[in-house]
Formats: structure tokens, C-alpha cells, sequence
């Protein structure tokens, strides 16, 4: 993502209209309308189609002709394209974070699952929805695999698009205690030191996570 030329104001717009989208309240399909953003961050155009250009870069917004920009509504085939990607870095993360991490760091892991698991439980087919940061098992994953490319690849490409489909989806049956199964088997392969196994287990995961996705927005007939 860049932003230039009207620097910070663009840079400010950028984020607090990426909060918006991965939040929800912006809705996926909502028309972006440069003068009635302009008003609203009281600002000339510049900026706001600096920021619009940017987050389209980000696979947050969509342009289209004689529409303009609008929250972008993700297709099954933008979708699997997202977690092919993810498959990929996830999986790698999680294998070099068996490599490389203490065993006081990967005991966080396996803390962070045992606070969850009331909750999963509690609603055991609901989504396995986590919060950001520490508190997202995947994220977690990401910082223990030191690898700064990976973490910014996921946290500033990735993580933005899926959360975006996660609000675009929020009815999805969820996987809630499978979930936090291969959840555990994950961070005991990484506490343990096993980096082939963690790699197919979070790779084995996110297909699983993929296809439980594929099947509800196939029902929707999205394409």
C-alpha cells in the first residue's frame, strides 16, 4: 500500500476507512462516493482518491466504470485465491515457529487455546471468531516464525481480506470445536519442536476451513 503526495491526510483517511470495512460498517458492495467523503474528512479530492487507490491496492476497495469505488464484495474465486495464499504462508509460519521458538513462547499458544475453549465450546457451532493481536492464534503463529516478510505479508496483505470475507459471511456455519481441535494438535506440534508436522497440520487446517467456506458460499450462489 502507498501513499504519497497528500502524505498524511491520504495515510489517516486510509486507516480509518479500513477500520470501517473490516469492521462491517462499511458493508461489502457500500458505494464510496468521493465528494461525500471529501465533506465528510473535510479535505479536497486528493487525498480521498489517494486513499481510495490505496486500499484498492489492498484488496479492500473496488473501482468500477461510471460506479466509482465501492467496499469490495469478494467472489468464491477471490476467495479460494486468498486461501491458496494463506495455505502457503500459514503453514511455512507455523513450521519455522516449531524451528525457532522457545519453549516459553510457544507455551502461549497453547495458554491462548485453554482461555478460548469455554467459549468455542459454549457455542459449538458458532464461528471461531478471535480478537487481533495476542489474542488470534494465527497471529500469534506469525510473530513466533520470525520472519518479518511473512508477518507483514499476512498482517498488512492478508489478515485485511480476510476479515473483509468474514463480515461478508458472517452467517457461515462455523467449525468452532474441530477448530480448536486442530488448533491444539498445531501448537503441541510447535511446542514440541516438530516443524514438518506443525507446517501439514496448519496447512491441513486452512483446507479445512476453506472447504466448510466454498461449500456455504457455493449454496449462495456466489461466484
Amino acid at each position: 500500500m502507498t501513499i504519497s503526495g497528500h502524505g498524511s491526510a491520504a495515510k489517516s483517511i486510509v486507516d480509518e476507512l479500513r477500520n470501517e470495512i473490516i469492521s462491517g460498517h462499511l458493508q461489502s458492495g457500500e458505494r464510496l462516493g468521493e465528494m461525500a467523503l471529501a465533506e465528510r474528512f473535510s479535505v479536497s479530492r486528493g487525498p480521498i482518491r489517494e486513499a481510495l487507490r490505496s486500499l484498492a491496492d489492498a484488496g479492500l476497495v473496488s473501482f468500477a466504470p461510471n460506479v466509482g469505488a465501492r467496499v469490495r464484495r469478494m467472489t468464491i474465486e477471490d476467495a479460494r485465491a486468498l486461501y491458496e495464499v494463506r495455505a502457503a504462508l500459514e503453514s511455512e509460519a507455523a513450521r519455522l515457529a516449531a524451528s525457532r521458538a522457545s519453549k516459553d513462547d510457544a507455551r502461549q499458544l497453547i495458554d491462548l487455546l485453554v482461555n478460548q475453549e469455554p467459549v468455542v465450546r459454549a457455542h459449538p457451532h458458532g464461528a471461531y471468531l478471535q480478537g487481533g493481536g495476542d489474542t488470534d492464534f494465527h497471529a500469534v503463529i506469525s510473530r513466533l516464525s520470525d520472519n518479518r516478510l511473512i508477518t507483514r505479508l499476512l498482517f498488512e496483505e492478508l489478515y485485511p481480506q480476510l476479515l473483509l470475507l468474514r463480515q461478508q459471511h458472517q452467517n457461515v456455519r462455523g467449525r468452532g470445536v474441530e477448530a480448536l481441535h486442530e488448533h491444539e494438535r498445531i501448537a503441541e506440534a510447535i511446542s514440541q519442536g516438530e516443524p514438518e508436522l506443525a507446517g501439514m497440520l496448519m496447512r491441513r487446517h486452512i483446507r479445512e476451513s476453506w472447504t466448510s467456506l466454498e461449500r456455504q458460499m457455493a449454496s449462495e450462489g456466489e461466484g
